[in-house]
């Protein structure tokens, strides 16, 4: 069968599958032992987007799905908003009670919930929903129920209006913690490594963020008492302190 990788459509329908899989318990050696295959030919499958009908037809059958409901879900999860515009953040930025319940919203707060926590009134909170309705985050149903709009890649624009904002209103309070408490830690390191190694390390990084999300989709079903307002900074760049550049030999003219 001809490789299939490089089809947008084709890649996302394998990341509805995943998420499907990942959602019914199922792992690649339970697929495996559905398909007859070994686990690493599984892998391989699902890296290169090689999945004949047939045997989609078999995976979906082993979690209870019908393949025509994966090709649905992958519509859907096509249509959902994946980022904002520069313009649609700094609407979002200029307004920091716009912004307070934006992210409340991604993360799963529920109407009475935000009102409970933060010091909101009600009218103000709609009018405030409404306009992330407008910009198609959520969804204001009857009754002030709140219908998450962002697919699961949903990012922040990179060095955008948001990213920024927090960048400058947070790291520096961020850091000022001892991180010596049981629910916080800090981890540095500092080394010589290839460009290679940094790439290998940038994707394991972006592994952990994805498996963050996962566990605050996960837990978005728990009451919000058992839940807390957590930040996880994953960071990595080419850099030296500046104490140490006085010190730096100049590289030679060539």
């Amino acid at each position: 069968m001809t490789s299939v990788k490089h089809r947008p459509q084709t890649n996302a329908l394998i990341a509805t599958l995943k998420r499907q899989l990942k959602a019914s318990g199922k792992t690649y050696q339970d697929i495996a032992s559905l398909l007859g295959l070994s686990e690493a030919s599984i892998k391989r499958l699902f890296r290169e987007g090689d999945l004949s009908l047939p045997r989609l037809e078999i995976i979906c059958d082993g979690i209870g799905l019908e393949l025509s409901e994966l090709f649905q879900l992958m519509a859907h999860q096509r249509q959902q908003l994946q980022g904002l515009s520069r313009e649609q953040e700094q609407q979002i930025v200029d307004d920091q009670v716009l912004l307070l319940v934006a992210i409340c919203c991604v993360n799963g707060y529920k109407f009475q919930e935000i009102l409970d926590q933060y010091t909101l009134e009600q009218t103000t909170l709609i009018s405030k929903l409404a306009a992330l309705d407008r910009l198609k985050i959520i969804e204001l149903l009857p009754n002030n129920r709140i219908k998450l709009c962002i697919a699961p890649n949903f990012n922040w624009l990179a060095n955008g209006p948001i990213q920024n904002f927090f960048h400058s209103r947070i790291k520096e309070e961020f850091f000022q913690a001892s991180f010596a408490k049981s629910f916080d830690k800090l981890l540095v390191a500092n080394g010589l490594i290839a460009n290679s190694s940094n790439a290998e390390l940038q994707k394991r990084m972006q592994k952990l963020i994805n498996e963050f999300t996962e566990h605050s989709r996960k837990d978005a079903a728990l009451e919000m008492g058992e839940r807390h307002g957590t930040m996880m900074v994953v960071a990595m760049r080419q850099w030296q302190p500046s104490l140490f550049k006085g010190h730096v030999k100049k590289a030679p003219c060539r």
